[in-house]
Formats: C-alpha cells, sequence, structure tokens
C-alpha cells in the first residue's frame, strides 16, 4: 500500500516504535516525540548541519538523523507526562456530540448526514503513553476563556478545528453568528459569540499566512514570504491565536523576497529556480511568527497547530485517490517520514526560533502538536461522504476531517493546554 498527499507523493509504510526521553527534572518533561531509526546519529540543536540549506527539497528523508530531545520545545509546559506521545485506543462510549445534536457541522464534513455507513472510526480515542487524556469539559473550557478571545488562523482545515470546537461546547452553550456585523467575507471569516461567557472565537482565512496574489491566466500563485497577510492583523486584539497551514502549500508559487522574484515551486519555467514548497513552507511561518510577535499591545498566547496529513491511496487526489479505511494504523503500520516529516520538521525548527525570541519579549508560544497523531488516521476524512459529490463528480475529501471525528482530538489538547498554562 502507498499513501498519498494532494501533490501525488508517497508516504512510506511502517512505523518504528517512537522513544521518549524523559529530562532529570519534572518540570523540564519534554513534549514532542519523533521516531528514531536504529543507530541513528544525534546531532547538537545548536550544529548548524542540523538545519538543511534552504533550497533543500529534503528528497532524502534516510540521510535524515534527528535528535528527538531539540524538537521536544514545550519543555516548561506539561507537568505530568507528553501527551503527545501514544496511540489510538479502542473507546466504546463513542463521539460527544453528532450530526443531531449539533447543528453546525458544515456540510463538507457531515459524514453521517452524507451517507458514511460505518461507524467504527467514531470508537477510537487517544491515549498518552504516560497518562490519561481529560476529556472535554465545555463548562470548564467556557469559565477558562470566560471574557476572551480566541481566533483560528490559516486555511479550511484551520476552520474545520473551529466547527469541532463549536460542537464540543454545544452540550454547554451556543453561540450567535455575529459574521454579518463585520465588513469581510462570511463564509471565510466567521466569528461566533458566546454572550453569557462574554467568549469569542472566529477563523480568519489565510491559506498562506502571507501576501498573496494571483497571477493571470494561471493556476500559479504569487506568495510574498516577507509580507504577513493583512487579513489576520487583527489578531494584536485576541487572547488565543492558533495558527496553521499545509495543503495549499504543495500548489505551484512564484517566491518574491524584498520584492524581487527569488524562485518557485512546481513552476516548470527554465528561468526561475525551483526551490520547493520546504522554502516557501519555512519562509511563510518564518513570516507569520515574526509578525506575530511584532505587533503592537500584543500580549495573547500564540498556538502552532502542526501539519495536518492527507490520506489519498491508490492515485493521486485529482486522478482518482480515495481514502475508504475504516480503522487508525497501529503505530508499526505508518512510519512518521517523508514528506510529512519534512514537512513538519520546517514548522517545528521555525516554531522553536519563534518561542525562544518570543520568551525574550514576554509572549508565549505553544504547540499543539498533531502530525503523527493524525496519521494514523487514515478512516477519519469525509472521502465521498459530503454535499454534491455525485452531483458535481468532486473529488475525494482525504484532507479535511469528518464531525465528529479524531479532529475533536485536537479540541481535547487545546483544552488540556488551557487548563495547564
Amino acid at each position: 500500500m502507498k499513501l498519498l498527499n494532494g501533490n501525488g507523493k508517497h508516504a512510506p509504510g511502517k512505523l518504528l516504535k517512537s522513544v521518549v526521553i524523559l529530562l532529570p527534572f519534572t518540570l523540564f518533561i519534554l513534549m514532542l516525540p519523533f521516531p528514531l531509526r536504529k543507530n541513528s546519529s544525534f546531532l547538537s540543536p545548536n550544529d548548524s548541519s542540523f538545519l538543511p540549506p534552504n533550497n533543500s527539497s529534503f528528497s532524502s528523508p534516510d540521510k535524515v538523523y534527528v535528535n528527538r530531545s531539540s524538537y521536544d520545545l514545550n519543555v516548561t509546559e506539561m507537568k505530568r507526562c507528553n501527551v503527545f506521545s501514544g496511540e489510538w485506543v479502542p473507546y466504546s462510549k463513542g463521539p460527544y456530540y453528532d450530526n443531531e445534536t449539533c447543528n453546525l457541522i458544515l456540510d463538507q464534513q457531515n459524514c453521517m448526514k452524507f451517507g458514511r455507513p460505518d461507524r467504527e472510526f467514531l470508537k477510537w480515542r487517544w491515549k498518552p503513553d504516560e497518562c490519561e487524556l481529560p476529556l472535554f469539559d465545555a463548562t470548564l473550557f467556557l469559565e477558562i476563556v470566560r471574557g476572551k478571545s480566541m481566533a483560528f488562523v490559516g486555511d479550511s482545515v484551520g476552520r474545520n478545528q473551529m466547527n469541532s470546537l463549536l460542537c464540543l461546547l454545544s452540550p454547554v452553550a451556543r453561540p450567535e453568528d455575529i459574521s454579518s456585523r463585520y465588513d469581510t467575507n462570511p463564509i471565510y471569516f466567521r466569528r461566533w459569540f458566546y454572550a453569557d461567557y462574554n467568549f469569542t472565537v472566529v477563523t480568519l482565512w489565510s491559506p498562506f499566512l502571507v501576501r498573496t496574489s494571483d497571477v493571470h491566466s494561471s493556476l500559479i500563485t504569487n506568495l510574498y514570504l516577507d509580507k504577513a497577510d493583512e487579513s489576520w492583523s487583527e489578531v494584536k486584539n485576541f487572547d488565543f491565536v492558533i495558527i496553521s497551514a499545509g495543503q495549499w502549500f504543495f500548489r505551484p508559487a512564484l517566491f518574491y523576497e524584498k520584492g524581487q522574484l527569488v524562485g518557485c515551486h512546481k513552476c516548470e519555467k527554465s528561468n526561475i529556480t525551483d526551490l520547493s514548497h520546504y522554502y516557501g513552507y519555512r519562509k511563510a511561518f518564518r513570516t507569520a511568527f515574526r509578525s506575530i510577535m511584532n505587533l503592537e499591545g500584543f500580549k495573547g498566547v500564540t498556538f502552532l497547530r502542526t501539519f495536518s496529513p492527507a490520506h489519498f491511496e491508490n492515485a493521486e487526489w485529482n486522478k482518482g485517490g480515495s481514502c475508504e479505511r475504516t480503522k487508525p494504523y497501529g503505530k508499526e503500520e505508518m512510519k512518521f517520514d517523508g514528506y510529512i516529516f519534512e514537512t513538519y520538521k520546517v514548522q517545528v525548527e521555525e516554531f522553536r526560533a519563534a518561542k525562544r525570541l518570543g520568551r525574550k519579549r514576554g509572549l508565549k508560544f505553544l504547540m499543539l502538536n498533531t502530525t503523527e497523531i493524525m496519521l494514523r488516521r487514515p478512516d477519519g476524512h469525509p472521502n465521498i461522504h459530503v454535499w454534491g459529490h455525485e452531483m458535481k463528480n468532486t473529488h475525494s475529501d482525504c484532507v479535511h476531517w469528518c464531525l465528529p471525528g479524531p479532529i475533536d482530538t485536537w479540541n481535547e489538547l487545546l483544552f488540556y493546554k488551557l487548563k495547564t498554562h
């Protein structure tokens, strides 16, 4: 079996067991597990050889050896254990909500409504190796965020997470949709207000995080990698900012810095250097993090929710690829490497730099390290069970996540982070 993303790349099959490295002091429990190959060399996080060149295509993951501790970044955050290292275990109680108890599910993720026949994918829960992940408590969550605001910045997978949160909170409180009060597109910029808690949650559409423009009569996008997208500049007034991006960077793009064309990704132009999507991805996150730190008056907490993998099998997304599995992969079935690992690694390196600089400025950066967790959930996508699939002959959706579904775990982890901070 070969797994493909929307770019038609393969993610190899077998996941070696994770190794958890504990520091000797209980206040410094490391956060971000990496699968390591046997006999792999360790690199110092300060070693310049640890960072690949900017124009590297990362095409040889077998030659990448990672010091696990250099990526365990949230070293002061966890009081008990690393909640991101674990496995999916059977859970008979089922989801927190369904499409009948929550009317806020978008049709694009409403898998039950549009005929998904199986329910096995709803009967699993994430179990950390060393502790129990607390169940989501809607009442306590709303008390924690009382009088505060939360913004999800990124693409439609970020909006997917926000909609999951709305449904998880729905047994306790129903929000008012206040999107129409603002001069932004209510499709891409949604705003909800919980009056009883004076809590506002929004999604701000910015799939590249940086400024963009379309090339006329072309599918190529211009990315201005040193200019943050102004559509999310309002986060300076928010208490919590959850930033994410991913699948859009696999598309053809021209890269600009300081107003000059510096390269591209998949532009197929002989006179322009192809720098790979990793280059644009790195620079976009670097610009986004620095822009947040430079926002005048910003005192909020910034979360990075790491790359969300797609699970197209048998073909590319636009050539009949699908995701028909009905249960998770085990630890041994899916190896965390290849383009998924390399894309994730770029994020982590930029997050690490931002966290270090942010600490000097009194700003907190936290991570929702969900990539490997979700890599094991090929069963969690809508596939063909979305509105209009048969009428419009659309492609299978193996990028977004069913609601309810494994994406609800992201908000369990968010709740855990909020509780411990």
